[in-house]
């Protein structure tokens, strides 16, 4: 005798089927339609998707099928998906923003615990991506939930270095960013077709900026990183405007000459009111066959980085980290892999990781932000 199916079960069962986009459960984000259930335990399963080309469709079909296949007295799974109405569409959008919400920056909500960090570098060629890329894989593997916006408009390497090649999806004027490893990250890479160029003067590039930060929908962070173009340009002064409480992490090698560049990187803080988080020193050493270590660039870039910008901030800045020169980091950008997940045990992984650790311990500040508390009369 074949055991009856129990609706509850399944519904408990789809309750842990989560959008791989919006990181949430398609039944709280309204994406359950219905459930049939025949006699002989037959089980079909509508399921609403947010377009009609939704590009993980299969994704979210076979989770369903997995979620419900494993519920007693089920003898097959079927699974029907549609399209959402346009009233539909917008019920879910208030879900995620809130009824009526206007468009803004998130991130600047009073509100908002979300750490933001501009990763800028004096020049280009000091690995300021691979970093960026690595830091944010390694706090995902810790439980949080991180976004990276790909700023660097004109040089954007992020979806090649986390291996994205689908494009965002769109649900009407909102843009829900691709995951990977954890990670929602958002490219102008993402927007044109092969190795396309973009050829754009300072007021589109703020312009495209303000666009991911309004119109792309992150949900609720721990943290964002902002891979940067190299300099002091336009795009640092955006964030700057558009994201005043953004910290700035400084990346150099330990190159006497790189240093002096990357030390004005972080010298925009006394001109913008940003704070410097820290300081990271890559390609610090290569370690030889036998052991020793080869100071391929010199060393002490970062100490000497950090000591400077502290003196001219007036205030203590930290060498967060050193990050040795590995060919597999480079490996691993190229088959976007990041090193801190294919190679953990690797200096270099652990020295992202510590960096990441570093990060994570800083205490976030309460000033002037509600804490929904009313004293009671």
């Amino acid at each position: 005798m074949v055991a009856m199916v129990d609706e509850n079960s399944l519904r408990e069962a789809l309750a842990t089927v989560m959008d791989p986009e919006l990181r949430r459960p398609i039944a709280e984000l309204g994406m359950l339609k219905g459930i049939r259930i025949d006699d002989a335990g037959n089980v079909t399963v509508q399921v609403l998707l947010t377009i009609a080309g939704c590009p993980l469709r299969g994704t979210i079909a076979g989770d369903v099928e997995r979620a419900l296949a494993a519920v007693p007295g089920t003898s097959s799974v079927s699974v029907e998906l549609e399209v959402m109405t346009a009233e539909e569409r917008q019920a879910l959008k208030d879900r995620l923003r809130g009824p009526g919400a206007a468009r803004g920056i998130p991130f600047n909500e009073p509100s908002s615990l979300t750490r933001v960090y501009a990763v800028a570098s004096g020049k280009g060629g000091v690995g300021k991506s691979s970093i960026t890329v690595n830091l944010a894989c390694a706090l995902a593997a810790r439980g949080l939930r991180v976004g990276i916006i790909d700023a660097d408009v004109h040089g954007f390497s992020v979806p090649g270095l986390l291996g994205i090649a689908q494009a965002p999806t769109r649900v009407d004027e909102m843009i829900l960013p691709p995951v990977a490893y954890g990670v929602k990250a958002i490219s102008i890479g993402m927007f044109v077709s092969g190795n396309q160029p973009v050829a754009w003067r300072g007021p589109m590039l703020h312009r495209a900026l303000e666009q991911f930060l309004t119109d792309v929908y992150f949900g609720d962070l721990d943290a964002l990183f902002l891979d940067l173009p190299p300099g002091t340009g336009d795009v640092a002064i955006s964030v700057a405007q558009l994201l005043p409480r953004s910290e700035i992490l400084v990346v150099t090698t330990p190159q006497a000459a790189a240093a002096e560049v990357a030390e004005r990187a972080g010298s925009i803080a006394a001109q913008t009111g940003q704070q410097v988080a820290g300081v990271i020193e890559n390609m610090s050493w290569l370690e030889l066959e036998d052991g020793t270590r080869m100071d391929v660039f010199g060393s002490g870039g970062g100490a000497a980085v950090a000591e400077r910008l502290g003196t001219a901030l007036g205030t203590s800045i930290p060498l967060l980290g050193s990050i040795p020169l590995e060919p597999r980091l480079r490996e691993g950008g190229d088959t976007g892999r990041p090193i801190v997940l294919s190679d953990q045990a690797s200096a270099a992984a652990e020295a992202l990781r510590g960096i990441g650790a570093a990060l994570v311990s800083k205490p976030r500040g309460l000033a002037g932000r509600p804490l929904g508390v009313t004293p009671s009369t």
